[in-house]
């Protein structure tokens, strides 16, 4: 049995409970550290699936061309191939911002300021027939935790949730890749270390660190609830053993569409 791979892009945002979930759904994972050396393999054909982990650093590039890590465009690279191969792919806050940016997908600084704390998204109509969104709640619980923002998909990706801040929540590219703008792998420590870490930040945005830490450590069993059986999905995708893993045709004009939140 293949293993998934995961990519942790930054030391504070680990697998943390989503490895915990993958796990007790019997994948096994390997985790690469490039923050700390690993170096990326070419293709992922050892591999089952692939998870990309958020972090601090930008998914687009500087002013002067450098990009936001220098192991990013060999990531982005391996995100291509993910889609081309039919991987199952997961991509998490910044992973998901990267996961878009490789496929066409534009990542900007988001003009509506930092969205940080737990809080609601939109389900929209395409994630009823979505082999991992289909059994989400209609409005799920998140977290967030980022200044940027996808502000425009890839051409061919399908919008699965949206908020009114952030439209572009959640996505899927193909049949085996999805975009997450939000967070569902934290624990309370890692909330906790990142409110001391962004203090200025939510210094800047009028939120307190402690009534935030406190929101989160509401809202970890409503998180919960949600997002450990879709990982436990993704999990069974990745070894073959999801029983309604297709994702059926578009109905084409004329078709339903129904904007829940966002545009």
């Amino acid at each position: 049995m293949g293993t998934a791979l995961v990519i942790e892009n930054d030391p504070s945002d680990p697998l943390a409970r989503l490895g915990e979930w993958l796990t007790e759904a019997e994948l096994p994972l390997t985790v690469l550290r490039p923050h700390a050396g690993d170096a990326l393999p070419e293709t992922l054909d050892d591999f089952t699936a692939l998870v990309v982990l958020g972090g601090d650093q930008d998914a687009f590039a500087a002013a002067d061309g450098t990009p936001g890590a220098p192991w990013f465009p060999g990531l982005e690279g391996l995100l291509r191939k993910a889609v081309r191969h039919r991987v199952p792919t997961l991509g998490v806050c910044l992973g998901g911002q990267l996961l878009a940016a490789a496929h066409g997908g534009l990542v900007e600084r988001s003009t509506s300021g930092p969205e940080i704390g737990p809080g609601l998204i939109g389900k929209r109509d395409a994630a009823d027939t979505d082999p991992l969104f289909k059994f989400v709640p209609l409005l799920p619980d998140v977290f967030q935790w980022h200044r940027d923002e996808i502000t425009e998909l890839p051409l061919h990706a399908t919008l699965l949730a949206a908020s009114t801040r952030c439209p572009n929540q959640a996505f899927r590219i193909g049949d085996r890749a999805w975009g997450l703008q939000f967070h569902i792998e934290c624990d309370l420590d890692m909330i906790a270390r990142w409110a001391g870490e962004d203090a200025a930040t939510l210094a800047e945005i009028g939120y307190d660190p402690d009534a935030v830490v406190a929101a989160c450590a509401d809202a970890l069993a409503d998180v919960e609830e949600v997002w450990q059986p879709f990982a436990a999905r993704f999990a069974s995708l990745a070894l073959g053993t999801l029983p309604d893993a297709d994702v059926p045709p578009s109905p084409g004009p004329g078709g339903r569409t129904l904007p829940l939140l966002g545009h």
